[in-house]
């Protein structure tokens, strides 16, 4: 995998995370904190999952093994949510702009928060991320549909559409 293919990997995933985001802005304060019964019980609980997935493994792709993801508690409202992503995005998008192909290619040992250590190159882990905000974007598509709240897409074609118009505009 290349840096430019990694970086338009992670503009994409910066701009369906923005676009989650804003669907879930119309949910109220009940709906988003509702117990759904999904393997994150809530919105709020899927979103915050997918946001502590992308700073635990910016925190492993400096050397940092965390022992514990955020809580969703610690977020009791999207406007705190949407305040601690946007600066974990900033530095994820910052950390995958400054790669050289050298570094894709190391390989980097981490800890998992419970299934022991593992290494594998960075260009997997950072394959593996983008991956797991797509699964959960989709469970919260899901919830968002349950909750009668209209959904966005969020597939990679329509990021491509979209910058595709905007490049020929």
């Amino acid at each position: 995998m290349t840096r430019e293919e990694v970086c338009l990997l992670y503009e994409y995933n910066a701009w369906a995370n923005q676009r989650v985001l804003d669907a879930c802005a119309t949910l109220t304060p009940e709906q988003f904190t509702r117990d759904l019964g999904n393997s994150f019980p809530s919105v709020r609980d899927t979103l915050v999952h997918i946001m502590g997935g992308q700073w635990i493994w910016l925190e492993r792709w400096q050397g940092r093994s965390p022992a514990r993801l955020p809580a969703a508690d610690d977020f009791p409202d999207l406007p705190s949510l949407r305040k601690r992503w946007e600066e974990v995005e900033a530095d994820v998008l910052t950390f995958v702009r400054g790669l050289t192909s050298e570094r894709l290619a190391t390989v980097n040992e981490y800890k998992t928060l419970t299934a022991g250590t593992f290494a594998c190159p960075l260009w997997q882990m950072l394959q593996h991320l983008v991956n797991h905000g797509t699964y959960h974007r989709g469970q919260v598509t899901t919830l968002l549909r349950q909750l009668g709240v209209k959904s966005v897409a969020t597939d990679l074609s329509f990021f491509y559409r979209e910058r595709g118009a905007a490049a020929s505009a």
